[in-house]
């Protein structure tokens, strides 16, 4: 099992970071860029939570069925259900402070509980550079979110 913790901060409140982590509609890859949406399924909805399949071209393709939980303030919570690579015991916890001099501060863990053949190989590699890996794609979206938008297509 492997454990990361990565940091940012961002020039945006706490409620756009977890607006747009639970968009879940068209232009969810161009925010969150590991994100396939040809791969995207909500499979059901509440005001406050989702259960969602998402996947990645990463690694091979993988893909994981999530239930999304942002029923605490600076929090959402991502606990995976199933995947292959990382079974139940996997999760991805955001937590969201305002930053001291205005913006967000964004903490996240990442949580693997490898469930196959690739996950093991992914765990192993994620442990070598995961943290690394996870604050560049966490730094790429926070970018994104301060970037403004484009013109309509």
């Amino acid at each position: 099992m492997g454990r990361v913790h990565v940091h940012a901060h961002g020039a945006f409140p706490p409620e756009r970071f977890v607006a747009a982590l639970t968009d879940f509609g068209p232009g969810r890859s161009q925010i969150w860029g590991n994100n396939d949406e040809g791969r995207l399924r909500v499979h059901d909805k509440g005001d406050t939570w989702a259960e969602v399949t998402e996947g990645s071209p990463a690694a091979g393709s993988i893909w994981q069925r999530s239930r999304y939980d942002w029923s605490s303030p600076g929090a959402v919570t991502i606990e995976v259900l199933d995947s292959n690579a990382f079974g139940p015991g996997s999760r991805w916890t955001y937590l969201l402070e305002p930053g001291k001099n205005g913006g967000t501060d964004i903490d996240l863990d990442v949580v693997r509980v490898p469930n196959t053949t690739k996950g093991r190989i992914l765990d192993v590699l994620l442990s070598l550079g995961g943290s690394s890996y996870f604050a560049r794609d966490l730094r790429h979206t926070v970018q994104r979110l301060e970037s403004p938008p484009g013109p309509p297509t």
